[in-house]
């Protein structure tokens, strides 16, 4: 019996794109297709099989602390890209200054997909979903040096809505037009969860 199970859903890349320094900005640059590796997106400052630990996981390791990089890609939906515009007030928000690795089209309240799913490509390109991409600031940044004021809405219209970080499990070419199957754990959600998030 298969651990992950191919859904219904399926959504369409309709952005591509990668972060060169994080250094000098959190803005991604466009690309029409890319060939991905186990390290990543060619070019991708958030690229590599490890990672130095950040505050996100400051309650399991010091910060620094060289882990396993399972932040390789960030992925968001064009529709909670929209929502999160429509609650700033801006028209739009440019997928590149979010720092997004790719932008999918078709999967509803696509932040919430179970954590360890999979998005398939014909061509057999696996992504592996680590979990839920929490809003920061730095988006923020980028957003209030396009549009003054605008800037600081940005983490708590985002909330939610910030799309979820992922790693390749299998590289292969994706395209834009591309469509992504979503594959889920053969799970039930843990009964004990609310009891663990009290404790």
């Amino acid at each position: 019996m298969p651990a992950l199970k191919p859904t219904s859903f399926a959504a369409t890349i309709t952005w591509l794109g990668h972060v060169p320094s994080r250094e000098l900005s959190l803005r991604s640059v466009h690309a029409e297709a890319v060939d991905v590796t186990l390290d990543g997106l060619p070019g991708e400052d958030h690229g590599g099989p490890t990672r130095p630990s950040c505050v996100r996981v400051r309650t399991q390791y010091k910060e620094g602390t060289v882990i396993r990089n399972t932040r390789q890609l960030s992925i968001v939906s064009a529709e909670e890209l929209a929502a999160t515009a429509e609650a700033m007030g801006l028209e739009r928000i440019d997928p590149a200054w979010v720092g997004a690795s790719l932008v999918i089209e078709g999967i509803p309240d696509f932040t919430h997909v179970p954590p360890s799913s999979r998005l398939m490509s014909a061509s057999g390109v696996g992504i592996a979903i680590d979990m839920e991409n929490r809003p920061c600031v730095l988006p923020g940044r980028e957003i209030e040096m396009e549009a003054e004021g605008f800037g600081a809405r940005y983490k708590p219209a985002a909330k939610a809505r910030r799309g979820v970080t992922a790693w390749i499990e299998h590289g292969g070419r994706l395209v834009l037009g591309d469509v992504l199957t979503l594959h889920v754990p053969d799970q039930p959600a843990w009964s004990h969860l609310e009891a663990a998030r009290a404790g």
